[in-house]
């Protein structure tokens, strides 16, 4: 068995994971802001750590994998205000919305779906400690983190005290010590979520969610951290200062994996552009594992083009695979094949284990039953793969019972020696991209 060799962003160097406890992985990935229908950047990160955690099950007997759901946040209350709908509306009909579209993306549900509000009591218990240990202080209603506190801070982003303050566009507040420092409780008036504290009545910051949440089912020191590189800083910079002081001699998270971000035709995602798409958006236009394809067919930490024409890639690619598996049928092996495995372990290399992919397809396209079975496997570590070949053909349009009713008078007009008009009902599918397919048991049709 391999071992998994990740990149660390916090040494900036690939390393072997070494599970804290032997035998079981712990993995903390940033989970969604639930105020608006998730776009398609979001959801690289939940295809790229649900691979990772697909991974590590068949690596390790223990896997457990904590997704948040942040549902405190400026951002909702904005959206609340602005909107008229209530915050508890809001985000329960958010986190119901992605919870669909990462399904329909073909990702499993982590194992533990913490949410902000049901985590107060653990925010405030580490906001004492970090208190009472020099790291945070008071200040009109505010508990504010003390950077200068911990020398280390900037270590994980590699940025100077300079780029530091520039690239966190701060509230300079008169009533912080530091410029840099960051929020840990603010007040809340009226009108507004807030919970009784030592410090009146408030809502927590959104650093000090994840680090409660990641300490009360994962443990003050945990394997694996990951999300997007977007949130390096100013995110899990503060998550690791506040968390490593509230816990003295803890490294809360052992290694750090972030996966790079998404453009649309090479230029930056934006509402302004017009190239602002959501994954309802694009699971419209194109079939759910294309689009998932489309999203492992770069490196997870490189910079991802999202396109039509990368999406058409993808789509042909499946066609591919599943004409393999439509030759030669078979289920999925036990095992992974070794190069899509080691590929894997290779610092979650998908290009590479789609490459071995296309090896064992043209294997299984001269009939080979153990190079299709190894085919299914890696579909299946891959989130992909996951249909009939006749039922991937076919798609899941909701024009089924137009076509069948064309293929049935197509079939009155052939029977009618009206071959004129059965061409021209062929012709017409096919500009669809509908292909129809003559033989002994009759006529069937697949999607091109």
């Amino acid at each position: 068995m391999p071992e998994l060799r990740l990149h660390n962003s916090l040494t900036r160097r690939r390393e072997t994971l070494q599970p804290l406890e032997p035998g079981h992985v712990r993995l903390y990935v940033c989970g969604p802001t639930v105020y608006d229908l998730a776009h398609i950047g979001n959801a690289r990160p939940v295809v790229v750590f649900d691979v990772l955690a697909r991974l590590l099950r068949r690596l390790y007997p223990r896997v457990t994998y904590v997704r948040n759901i942040t549902d405190v946040d400026d951002k909702i209350n904005a959206r609340a205000a602005e909107s008229g709908e209530p915050i508890g509306a809001i985000t329960a009909r958010t986190a119901a919305d992605f919870h669909a579209d990462m399904a329909a993306l073909g990702n499993l549900p982590p194992d533990i779906e913490p949410r902000a509000t049901q985590h107060i009591a653990e925010m405030i218990t580490l906001i004492e400690r970090l208190i009472a240990g020099g790291h945070a202080y008071v200040a009109e209603g505010h508990v504010l983190f003390a950077v200068p506190s911990f020398p280390a801070y900037g270590k994980l982003s590699g940025r100077s005290p300079d780029e530091l303050l520039a690239g966190a566009r701060i509230d300079v507040a008169p009533y912080k010590r530091d410029p840099g420092d960051f929020v840990l409780w603010k007040p809340s008036p009226p009108g507004l979520p807030g919970w009784d504290s030592p410090w009146g009545r408030g809502r927590p910051g959104w650093h000090i969610e994840c680090s409660a949440m990641s300490w009360r089912y994962l443990g003050e020191t945990f394997d694996i951290h990951g999300g997007g590189t977007d949130l390096i800083f100013p995110h899990h910079e503060n998550e690791l200062a506040q968390s490593v002081c509230a816990f003295p001699g803890s490294r809360f998270a052992r290694m750090w994996v972030h996966n790079g971000m998404l453009i649309i035709n090479g230029e930056k995602m934006s509402k302004s552009l017009g190239n602002f798409f959501t994954v309802r958006e694009v699971l419209a236009k194109a079939p759910a594992e294309a689009v998932r394809l489309l999203l492992l067919r770069t490196h997870y930490r490189a910079l991802l083009d999202f396109s039509d024409t990368a999406l058409q890639e993808a789509r042909k690619e499946l066609d591919r695979f599943y004409r393999a598996l439509e030759r030669t049928p078979a289920r999925a092996a036990d095992e992974l094949p070794a190069a899509v495995l080691e590929a894997l372990c290779d610092d979650l290399n998908t290009p590479l284990a789609l490459s071995a992919m296309h090896a064992l397809a043209d294997a299984a396209m001269a009939g080979d039953a153990p190079a299709a079975a190894g085919l299914r496997a890696a579909g299946a570590v891959l989130g992909l793969l996951q249909a009939e070949p006749a039922e991937w053909f076919r798609g899941h349009g909701d024009d089924s019972a137009e076509v069948e009713a064309a293929i049935a008078e197509r079939l009155q007009a052939r029977k009618a020696r009206d071959f004129a008009r059965a061409d021209a009902i062929r012709a017409a599918l096919d500009a669809r991209g509908i292909l129809l397919e003559d033989s002994a048991g009759g006529t069937t049709w697949r999607r091109r």
